[in-house]
Parts: structure tokens; C-alpha cells; sequence
């Protein structure tokens, strides 16, 4: 069971600059360049990257993606905590209650 002790759904979410994206046959793939780290997003963590491209709370990101994929709300609200949980460990993206960059 994947468990959320991060991020919340209230908190407002945005990409971090200094990465490089493309998409490689329906998976989306980063380079961060500072770090020089590589990672593949894959299709579902790519859209969720796109989403992300300006400030959007977790709650309405989880709203968009139940509209889009055949996902049960808790099952989808489990693993985008968790996905967005890896990226701000990563350093990949801000996170606020405001939306304000931090």
C-alpha cells in the first residue's frame, strides 16, 4: 500500500525550472539538468506534468485526472499524492498552501 506523508490536497503545486522534457513513444522523459539526472514520467506521470505547468492545487489535479482515466477517486488522490511526493523530493516541483513559490 503506498502511503502520502508529504503533500496534502489543499497545497498548490508548479513545475521547477531547469528541466528538459520530451515524449518518447507516449511516455514523457526529463532530464534535470542542474542535477543531471534523468527520469521517465511515463504516460499518466507526464499528463500530470503538463497539468502542472502553472500553479494547480492537488484537489483539482485529482479532479482532472478522475474526469480522464477510469480511476476511483481515493485510488487517484493515493497515487498522485505519492507521485507529487517523489517529484518534491526530487526537487522537481514547488509546493505551497498559497501558491506562491517556496
Amino acid at each position: 500500500m503506498i502511503t502520502n506523508v508529504g503533500l496534502t490536497l489543499e497545497q498548490v503545486v508548479v513545475q521547477a525550472e531547469g528541466n528538459v522534457v520530451s515524449d518518447m513513444d507516449g511516455d514523457k522523459v526529463m532530464l534535470n539538468v542542474e542535477k543531471g539526472k534523468y527520469y521517465n514520467l511515463g504516460a499518466i506521470g507526464g499528463r500530470i506534468w503538463d497539468a502542472i505547468g502553472s500553479p494547480i492545487s492537488i484537489r483539482h489535479l485529482v479532479l482532472i485526472l478522475m474526469a480522464e482515466y477510469a480511476v476511483d477517486q481515493a485510488q487517484c488522490e493515493e497515487h498522485v499524492l505519492s507521485f507529487l511526493d517523489n517529484l518534491h523530493a526530487e526537487g522537481l516541483i514547488y509546493a505551497t498552501e498559497s501558491g506562491l513559490q517556496q
